[in-house]
């Protein structure tokens, strides 16, 4: 018979997302989370296309609209001299190309908004203060009085789910680190354009910055390479660690770095990704989002890739009476999309942080491209139709 109700450890972005899909297809989900309360942690995210039209089909695309920013492009701007290099139309060009907006945001807000849409919806049940460590089916099973066909890993890079199943992917320290940045809209520069998403392209480390209207401000994140302060989201950097910040800038225009000086008390946490290996146990036990593929942020792809697991999953479910054989469909379909995702990302580490010739090559050739060309470049990425 169908499945009729999972447990689903974690409830981020992913796990809430995943909850909203299954519901539309009439199976109910029990969410935990260790969490006493939903903290807000992170940083501004971007929505693309892929993502956002499953969010429409959650009936959750009005509410977003109503707090965050449509950038009417994502620009590519030169870090050592501001100029320009080239530009992706959003706004109503990606509404029209895509079928779907291009939206930035607070992290927290996307979180909220999700959650939100899971306490109203009565196949959905959220336990927070409930930690599930060791032996997933077990300790549900004890918590709850239930035997669930099916839990679902949403618990994130760190994730005790994925524990469970042999042969899944590791986690491991890229090397980089993230930094986050936010100042009121009265600091906002002339050369920072607040119609748009700005990367700042430089040697060995890249910027991205736009406004957040939730702040009342901008959102900046630097992308550098550093040592990992352990398992944070949000660390508090030193007088030290500033300086050796600055210091990855010191052949970038001057301007950016006084304006970095001005911002508020930046936050960093480690950027780690987890590597390839099953998702699935074969039986009973399966994992979404970063649990199941943690990537740099290079592609910005990081929580579309996660709303589409969830939606993938449902549907997988939905249409077969065989949960492994849902499961393995589900990975089938996923893990090429991901692999394409990850590589995407690898390519743009190395473009965005190119030093010397290639960095003039780089410039060159984004500055021969129109708009347009770019725009069919990502058709791949934010025409996807997941679920």
């Amino acid at each position: 018979m169908p499945i009729e109700k999972v447990a689903i450890v974690g409830a981020g972005i992913a796990g809430l997302a995943a909850a909203l899909a299954f519901a539309r297809h009439g199976i109910a989900s029990d969410l935990f989370e260790q969490a006493p309360h939903l903290v807000e942690v992170g940083a501004g995210l971007q929505v693309s296309p892929n993502a956002s039209r499953l969010l429409g089909e959650l009936g959750l695309l009005s509410q977003l609209e109503a707090v965050w920013t449509e950038p009417a492009q994502i620009s590519l701007v030169s870090g050592t001299s501001l100029r320009a290099l080239a530009h992706v139309p959003a706004g109503d060009y990606a509404r029209n190309r895509w079928g779907a907006p291009y939206g930035v945001l607070h992290r927290a807000t996307l979180q909220r908004v999700l959650m939100h849409a899971v306490e109203a919806n009565p196949l959905c049940t959220l336990h927070l203060d409930t930690a599930v460590r060791d032996a997933p089916h077990a300790t549900l099973a004890r918590l709850t009085g239930v035997a669930y066909p099916l839990v679902i890993g949403a618990d994130g890079v760190w994730s005790n789910v994925r524990t469970a199943i042999q042969g899944s992917p590791q986690p491991s320290f890229s090397g980089h680190v993230c930094w986050r940045f936010t100042f009121p809209d009265r600091l906002v520069p002339s050369w920072l354009k607040t119609n748009q998403v700005t990367a700042f392209l430089g040697p060995s480390t890249h910027l991205v910055a736009y406004p957040l209207r939730e702040i009342g401000g901008f959102n900046m994140v630097a992308i550098a390479s550093g040592a990992s302060p352990g398992r944070t989201w949000d660390a508090q950097a030193n007088d030290s660690q500033k300086r050796s910040l600055y210091g990855e800038f010191r052949r970038w225009d001057s301007r950016i770095v006084h304006l970095l000086r001005q911002t508020e008390q930046p936050t960093f946490w480690p950027l780690f990704e987890v590597g390839t290996g099953r998702w699935h146990n074969g039986r009973d036990t399966v994992l979404v989002g970063d649990a199941a593929h943690a990537v740099t942020p290079f592609a910005a792809q990081g929580a579309s890739m996660a709303i589409e697991d969830g939606f993938t999953l449902a549907r997988c479910l939905a249409e077969s009476r065989d949960v492994p054989q849902a499961l393995a469909a589900y990975e089938s379909a996923r893990q090429p999309r991901v692999a394409k995702v990850r590589s995407r990302g690898t390519f743009n580490r190395f473009a965005y942080h190119a030093r010397g010739p290639i960095r003039l090559g780089r410039d060159m050739v984004l500055s021969l491209r129109p708009p347009e060309a770019l725009a069919a470049d990502l058709d791949w990425l934010y025409g996807f139709r997941a679920g």
